[in-house]
């Protein structure tokens, strides 16, 4: 699969996630095609459907430039915010080793000394080149995608992304070189309601990589990720497909929180926003972030 590139008009973009202020998203489209991902939908102004997801590419190949000319745009007290690479995105897949915009895009901030934080979230191990500048800023932190430590379920449902186990090293490399980690368990499986030692291996395994925080999502089921997960799930036995029919209702989100609430204080995780968050209480989420600030 060829990338395409384009010149954007853009690049800083207000952010609608819990908790970052801005985001930057160097590409479109993400090559890592994972099942269940919501940004399914970001190759619709070029015609893509959520179908085609993990199969294009657009790279933003000024995406350096902009982020030079926008920082110096960017009030004083602006830059105070949380900067997130990446929301609809991965900012290190693959094709990043060539590109370099996360890298460039890092060197910017670093070059204006951006006192906000810069926050992270991939699934690749490409991370750990970029450790000389996410050291060099005044504040970085980086999130590694981990939803599973098996990584032949990780290489149905995530495609192309790098294994399960390869991550858990990648935050362990990442731990030892100071920077500030945590780990995005999201989606939250659903068959973990069922098998929750599975739950219980992952978060073990979490620890003995040094997370000491986990940000944790419920599977967002909207009908285009559902029409893509459906076609994944149909070889799956009888059990999984179930539990992620009753992965809609709200009892089976109960379910999996009280297991999630019993995990984190058996291995002494920290849940980020003290919940696991559902898509659809996002805007309530950001108002509470705000109104406690």
């Amino acid at each position: 699969m060829e990338p395409v590139e384009i010149e954007a008009k853009t690049l800083i973009q207000k952010s609608k996630t819990p908790s970052n202020d801005y985001v930057i998203n160097p590409y479109t489209g993400c090559v890592l095609g994972c099942a269940y991902c919501f940004a399914s939908f970001a190759g619709r102004q070029f015609g893509r459907s959520a179908q085609e997801w993990g199969d294009y590419l657009y790279v933003k190949k000024n995406a350096v430039e902009l982020a030079r000319k926008e920082l110096a745009k960017m009030p004083e007290d602006k830059r105070r915010g949380t900067m997130l690479l990446s929301s609809v995105t991965d900012p290190y897949q693959g094709h990043e080793t060539k590109y370099r915009l996360t890298r460039g895009i890092l060197r910017e901030l670093e070059r204006v000394e951006y006192p906000g934080l810069v926050r992270i979230l991939t699934k690749s191990p490409v991370v750990t080149r970029d450790i000389d500048l996410l050291t060099s800023l005044p504040r970085a932190e980086v999130g590694m995608s981990v939803t599973t430590t098996d990584d032949k379920v990780s290489r149905w449902l995530e495609v192309r992304a790098p294994l399960a186990s390869r991550r858990l090293r990648t935050l362990a490399e990442l731990k030892k070189a100071c920077i500030p980690t945590y780990a995005f368990v999201g989606p939250l499986l659903p068959h973990f309601a069922t098998q929750p030692e599975l739950l219980d291996d992952l978060f073990g395994r979490l620890v003995d990589a040094g997370v000491g925080e986990v940000f944790m999502e419920h599977i967002n089921l909207k009908r285009y990720i559902r029409e893509r997960m459906d076609q994944v799930l149909a070889g799956e036995p009888e059990g999984v497909r179930e539990a992620y029919l009753q992965a809609r209702t709200k009892e089976h989100r109960d379910q999996l929180d009280a297991i999630v609430a019993e995990l984190l204080d058996k291995h002494g995780l920290r849940l980020r926003f003290e919940e696991v968050v559902h898509h659809d209480d996002n805007d309530s989420l950001r108002q509470r972030l705000r109104s406690s600030q």
